[in-house]
């Protein structure tokens, strides 16, 4: 059994989430999968809403599976969340993340 499997699910997403790398994202759907909740994808987002501010935690590295971010666009989050991922060398376009180009690949950056 893996550390991971022993923590409650809430730990296991945050575990995940802040695994991923600077530049780059992953969505609802791959983290739930890699914490063990595959499916869970609106679990995840619940979580990550749920976190205190000021957080630590990356999330504005988290979007949805067609690269978009999940937050009503124009909000303080929203700006929020385009403007670190800016910051990181992730480029958006007609509101989109190319997942090929700026997707988490497990592995590959973590070592």
């Amino acid at each position: 059994m893996h550390l991971i499997e022993t923590l409650a699910p809430n730990e296991r997403i945050w575990q995940i989430v802040f695994q991923i790398p600077a530049g780059r994202v992953a969505s609802y759907g791959q983290i739930a999968t890699l914490a063990g909740l595959p499916g869970h994808a609106r679990q995840v987002g619940a979580v990550l809403k749920s976190l205190p501010k000021p957080t630590t935690l990356p999330w504005h590295r988290v979007c949805n599976a067609q690269g978009r971010l999940s937050l009503p666009e124009g909000s303080t989050s929203y700006c929020e969340q385009k403007t670190r991922l800016e910051s990181e060398g992730i480029v958006f376009v007609k509101g989109r993340i190319a997942l090929d180009r700026f997707g988490w690949e497990v592995g590959i950056e973590t070592g």
